[in-house]
């Protein structure tokens, strides 16, 4: 395993190795199937691009409900700041009255994305929206919006790799790297 790699202008060192994150992928889909077993439609994941694609492969791959997929595009991000400012680029184009959503997001900060998400979604008239992170910064969370199912909790560090990226690159790690002065 590579200790140490070089993104752009920066430094990263590994944080999480990729056993670590799929134990905590294992364990929410341990939880997804006991509350969503005895649906009578699939619920649909609808996974936050680009970060969360690799989060969601897995996550879907681990549950053993029958379920739905759908993509959205946001973004918030320059750099490794967030500029609060969301912009939308890919929405749901169909009819979700009725059903369950699961938004899949990698990491859940301020909570501006997942604010936007839930209120895009509830005008669509779903039975019910959770979220699904596979990061949570509780210390930056910003709203009262439940964040019901959380992989792990991290604190305030950048990090890349498992579908994080800095400045679109390093989302292929398989470890979470975070940025080192070393």
């Amino acid at each position: 395993m590579e200790n140490k790699i070089k993104l752009h202008d920066r430094y990263f060192k590994v944080m999480i190795p990729a056993e670590k994150i799929d134990e905590a992928v294992a364990n929410v889909a341990e939880r997804l199937n006991k509350d969503y077993a005895a649906c009578a439609k699939p619920p649909i994941f609808v996974s936050v691009l680009s970060g969360s694609f690799m989060y969601l492969a897995d996550l879907t791959r681990k549950v053993d409900f029958c379920n739905e997929i759908a993509f959205v595009k946001i973004s918030s991000y320059e750099g490794t700041q967030s500029t609060g400012e969301i912009r939308q680029h890919l929405g749901i184009d169909f009819d979700i009255t009725g059903r369950d959503i699961i938004i899949v997001e990698d990491i859940v900060e301020t909570g501006h994305s997942i604010k936007h998400m839930i209120e895009y979604l509830r005008a669509k008239n779903p039975r019910s929206v959770e979220v699904c992170t596979l990061f949570f910064k509780p210390d930056k969370y910003l709203y009262d919006l439940p964040i019901k199912y959380r992989a792990m909790e991290i604190g305030n560090e950048f990090i890349v790799g498992y579908g994080l990226d800095y400045d679109q690159i390093g989302r292929n790690l398989k470890d979470i790297y975070v940025v080192t002065n070393e």
